[in-house]
């Protein structure tokens, strides 16, 4: 079916809601189809996607969502791993299989209203992703570019085999919470030669935290061929991983500007593991620091729950305390980085475990910006240092070069027991 085809219902061109409920309506009254997107603007409320149906894009077209609350509807859904109430996003499916976003148009979320509203205070309600799959089976997003998301862009939910490829996914730096692609309790997961700059974290797997019913693992993600620009993080696991994140493989990608590279995060409290990731041939240019696994995270001021987050000396192990563990990293050229090439901080009663480094070169910028590498209190600023590293065992880092480091290429303590 072809969207122009419902004109009748877009209100002189103003409005095209009415226009997208009746052309999906039809489609699901045959079983799915595709619906088609032909050139032009389209201003629009939600979109709700259902069984067998792809949203085609095309060229030319740009689906323009309204700064209006009123045009998205309340539900019950998931942020940040707790159950709140929240604008639908902008497209939505729930418990579909088979739904597909296509084309080389664009989709624009205007999210400028929604983060004005943030900043003023004032904002009641949850903003709306741009893109949400939740409890869906066989998800494709391809070659759309995805814009000024109210929150973050893609966010596929308790979902089975999701494939992201060709995405342009683009956001103001200064856009809050406006993470790229963020698959959360996904399974079997292929994220493939996408573009994504934005003002968060460029891809972050998430499996829940302790405030989520039955927290469910994501595990099996690829993500390969990708350029990451300006986000706090390249790609980031966590710091939601009570459900586990295991067997990530990143491979063949470019990070440009992003305050960090790799990013594993936690605390205390969330419970979970994050293990078997694998990390090949990347490239880093301008990047803050590297990588960076923190086991104190701090973001969300968590001391008012749990006091004891920030505490450096051992605590009982439960089910509560959290688990990183077997990263390989291989393959890695990262220059002009400025704060460190590397922070590694585990918790003294669960130090990071089993961290291989081969064939990974690091240059720092000797003009770099001071900056702090991890999101803790009582964190240190730094520029130019070696690699830091506290609590952690089994640590191979003899493949490792660090150029023009200020001090000690390795600074490490009784802590860490190196291979």
């Amino acid at each position: 079916m072809n969207i122009r085809d419902y004109e009748a219902l877009s209100h002189g061109g103003q409005d095209w809601t009415e226009a997208f409920r009746a052309a999906i309506d039809a489609l699901r009254a045959q079983g799915g189809g595709v619906l088609t997107v032909t050139p032009g603007v389209y201003p629009t409320g939600s979109i709700r996607l259902y069984d067998n149906m792809t949203l085609d894009v095309q060229s030319g077209a740009v689906i323009r969502f309204h700064q209006d609350p009123d045009a998205f509807p309340l539900i019950d859904l998931e942020f940040e791993g707790r159950a709140v109430l929240m604008h639908q996003a902008c497209i939505f499916a729930q418990h579909a299989q088979n739904v597909a976003i296509s084309g080389y148009g664009v989709i624009d979320g205007q999210g400028e209203y929604w983060w004005k509203r943030l900043r003023e205070h004032s904002l009641i309600h949850y903003r709306p992703y741009l893109v949400c799959f939740a409890d869906c089976r066989r998800v494709v997003l391809e070659n759309v570019t995805l814009t000024n998301s109210p929150a973050w862009t893609v966010h596929p939910l308790r979902c089975q085999h999701v494939t992201c490829r060709g995405l342009m996914v683009r956001n103001p730096y200064d856009g809050p919470n406006t993470d790229g692609i963020n698959p959360d309790a996904c399974t079997d997961v292929r994220i493939i030669d996408c573009t994504i700059d934005v003002g968060d974290d460029c891809i972050a797997i998430k499996s829940g935290t302790e405030d989520t019913p039955n927290p469910q693992p994501c595990e099996r993600i690829i993500i390969e061929g990708c350029h990451f620009v300006h986000g706090h993080g390249g790609v980031v696991l966590g710091s939601e991983m009570s459900g586990n994140i295991r067997n990530v493989v990143v491979g063949n990608c470019v990070f440009h500007q992003t305050d960090r590279g790799v990013r594993l995060k936690t605390r205390r409290g969330r419970g979970g593991v994050v293990e078997g990731v694998q990390l090949f041939n990347l490239v880093m240019e301008k990047v803050m620091c590297p990588f960076v696994f923190n086991m104190y995270y701090g973001c969300g001021d968590p001391e008012k729950k749990w006091p004891h987050i920030n505490d450096k000396t051992p605590c009982p192990v439960d089910k509560t305390t959290p688990a990183l563990r077997d990263v390989v990293i291989t393959g890695v050229r990262a220059r002009q980085c400025g704060a460190c090439a590397g922070f590694f901080y585990g918790l003294p009663e669960m130090p990071v475990e089993g961290v291989t480094m081969n064939n990974v070169v690091v240059e720092m910028d000797p003009n770099g910006t001071p900056d702090y590498p991890a999101m803790m209190k009582d964190a240190v600023l730094m520029q130019g240092a070696g690699f830091f590293l506290r609590n952690a065992r089994n640590v191979d880092l003899r493949g490792v070069r660090v150029v023009g480091a200020k001090g000690d290429t390795l600074d490490m303590d009784d802590s860490v027991e190196t291979c």
